[in-house]
């Protein structure tokens, strides 16, 4: 497969073919896994260039089952050196937090702030905040190989998923001399069932394509799928093409779904949009 190809233009632009046959995701029907109420940006994309797209939304994102955490550090911000955000959950749970203890954005003065993908950042500057850091690829992974300070003696939020997360942010900081303290800002939780469109289309094996965007993701499918089918996901899901937008969601893809068929190169929703717009063109 060609990994040369141009990104497909946006279908606004000028130079796009208008006939709707051109697209180059038509006749492809997409099953997005994304979460509750995060899924329409991606669809609506995906539908732009053609696709037919079946939204099956495996997270929901809630409350942490206790604020006690997040709350003291709140209180104690000026503690910190370093503001780390890998989520636009984590950011939008955060805030919600910080305009309850009635602070708002100068509470933060003191403190730099480091995200973890573009797509964060904007959810940082619509904040009128502005990230110290950004790591140059779009993973956790990347945050910690290029961290532009000495990590020892620095005091280190992290405000995360509740559970289920990765270790490794926590793990490699704190051997670099930092001092992490996690706070719950958020759960993520499996819905209790699949939309019929979605378990239709499933059981008859009418998808082409299903997305995952985390790996959190690919462990709710997991588990929302299990009973739909007589015989293993595995093979349930021959000739359906396994689309993951980055290298920790593709390792879950295999170790659950037995392989993946694209991965993006640039971890984002728009990667993984051209990823799919490659690999339909190279097929």
């Amino acid at each position: 497969m060609s990994n040369n190809l141009p990104p497909f233009p946006h279908p606004k632009s000028p130079h796009l073919p208008l006939s709707p046959s051109s697209l180059p995701l038509v006749g492809k029907r997409i099953l997005v896994t994304r979460s509750v109420g995060q899924s329409s940006q991606f669809s609506d994309r995906l539908t732009e260039v053609g696709a037919t797209v079946i939204e099956m939304p495996t997270l929901e994102i809630v409350s942490p089952s206790s604020w006690s955490g997040l709350d003291r550090a709140i209180a104690h911000l000026p503690d910190f050196h370093w503001l780390i955000l890998t989520s636009t959950n984590a950011i939008d749970y955060f805030f919600e937090r910080l305009n309850t203890q009635n602070k708002d954005n100068r509470a933060l003065a003191k403190i730099k702030i480091a995200v973890v993908g573009e797509k964060t950042a904007q959810s940082l500057k619509q904040r009128s905040l502005q990230p110290d850091f950004i790591p140059p690829n779009f993973i956790a992974d990347s945050l910690i190989a290029n961290f532009p300070e000495e990590l020892t003696g620095k005091k280190i939020l992290f405000p995360r998923v509740e559970s289920g997360g990765r270790e490794v942010l926590v793990k490699e900081f704190t051997t670099k001399g930092a001092e992490v303290t996690e706070v719950a800002a958020y759960q993520s939780c499996c819905p209790n069932s699949i939309p019929p469109a979605a378990e239709l289309a499933l059981q008859n094996k009418s998808v082409d394509i299903i997305t995952f965007a985390s790996s959190k993701t690919v462990q709710c499918f997991n588990k929302m799928t299990t009973k739909l089918f007589s015989e293993s996901l595995t093979n349930s899901l021959q000739g359906i093409c396994i689309a993951s937008i980055g290298p920790q969601t593709s390792k879950d893809c295999r170790s659950l779904l037995g392989r993946v068929d694209v991965e993006a190169e640039e971890h984002t929703l728009e990667g993984l949009t051209q990823a799919l717009i490659k690999w339909v063109v190279s097929c």
